[in-house]
């Protein structure tokens, strides 16, 4: 049966009826199977008309129970007429959270509406939605209730603009609840990275640093102050980087484009960072520096360091390391990367014989760190 036929089967008197029918179970049942069919078939125009009095009618329901089996039923159905679906959503909290939560009908202006005037849970419900425009991020930063921030915050479907991120930290700007759902999401800004490093510590800063992308002058600052672990962060967070270009020419501004550093960078098989870094010192654009990298030959390699100003002395290093990294590849398995590195440095180091102490000692440190963590030590000693 269609809902078009409904309207004869089914008139005025009898809805009335179900509504009052002899207990809530039964008229719930009712409810139940008749907003399937509502919610599952293909309306016509007319159809809608017909479903929305329906509706309407049900809505109005004394019993809870009934107005929630209607909700329950017809929670993502894109049948649900709109103005019923904002009726239920003023309803009481167990009528009202599963249309909020998840009904395809309502505009973003419902959703801000909800947000400034619903109660707190139901303002969480808004933030929990598969997908949140800015309209309604902004609203729920400047406006919700700490748990409707923090789900927001930690909802990657819930799109923000920097206005919702900038409301978000001064509103909460010590709260360490707040601050791990925002970094806890795919991604954020880099600017919204930067004013979040002065207000996190420990673990949440690691995340923050590892995790999210930096502006390059943060990032080098970072690894240049108290926190620096070894210069080869500043290639990890090349990695993070949408703009490798932009990160490379930073560090060149800084002074921090070393050929030591680009060394080590090679030596761990970071080729990407080598390629922009030597465009970034020779002038030879990116495309033209791969070719002379990997298919020029010694003579390419020979222009490449002539014209980046690199050490004499680091070529035939620097020449055996390019060589090692074509003849090694992943093999697919867990843990690929890591067993690259480790066989890079391995094979590096049986070559190396002219290679300058400084970095040979940064190699063997950091050889002893992939056989460290090989063998459990890290995760013993953690």
């Amino acid at each position: 049966m269609s809902v078009k036929t409904m309207r004869p089967r089914l008139s005025e008197e009898d809805i009335l009826r179900l509504m009052k029918g002899s207990s809530a179970e039964d008229r719930a049942q009712a409810t139940h199977k008749l907003c399937r069919r509502i919610g599952n078939d293909e309306l016509t125009q007319e159809d809608k008309v017909i479903a929305s009095e329906i509706l309407g009618l049900l809505s109005r329901d004394a019993e809870a129970l009934v107005r929630r089996a209607m909700s329950i039923t017809l929670k993502n159905s894109p049948n649900l007429p709109r103005d019923v679906a904002v009726k239920l959503a003023q309803d009481i909290e167990s009528v009202a959270l599963p249309v909020i939560e998840n009904s395809p009908v309502f505009t973003s202006s419902d959703l801000v509406e909800l947000v400034l005037n619903a109660s707190e849970t139901k303002q969480s419900a808004v933030a929990r939605r598969s997908k949140l425009g800015t309209d309604v991020t902004d609203a729920i930063a400047e406006h919700g209730c700490k748990d409707a921030v923090c789900t927001m915050a930690a909802n990657d479907g819930a799109t923000m603009s920097e206005k919702g991120y900038d409301f978000t930290l001064k509103r909460f700007e010590t709260d360490h609840d707040v601050h791990e759902a925002l970094i806890s999401r795919e991604w954020i800004p880099p600017q919204i990275a930067e004013k979040m490093i002065s207000l996190v510590s420990g673990e949440m800063f690691d995340q923050l640093v590892n995790n999210h992308e930096l502006p390059p002058q943060l990032a080098i600052e970072l690894a240049s102050g108290a926190r620096e672990r070894a210069s080869l962060d500043l290639v990890a967070q090349a990695g993070h980087s949408s703009n490798l270009p932009r990160f490379v020419q930073q560090l060149n501004l800084n002074n921090r484009l070393t050929p030591s550093m680009i060394m080590r960078a090679l030596c761990l098989g970071h080729m990407s960072f080598v390629e922009w870094s030597l465009a970034e010192l020779s002038g030879i654009p990116h495309q033209k520096m791969w070719l002379l990298l990997h298919d020029a030959g010694s003579l390419g390699l020979k222009k490449v360091f002539e014209y980046a100003g690199l050490p004499k002395g680091m070529y035939m290093p620097f020449q055996m390391a390019i060589s090692v990294y074509h003849e090694l590849d992943y093999d697919g398995r867990e843990g690929d990367r890591d067993r690259f590195k480790k066989r890079m440095v391995e094979r590096v180091l049986t070559q190396f014989q002219n290679i300058p102490k400084g970095d040979l000692d940064y190699l063997l440190d950091r050889l002893d760190a992939y056989r460290d963590v090989e063998n459990g030590k890290i995760g013993a000693a953690a």
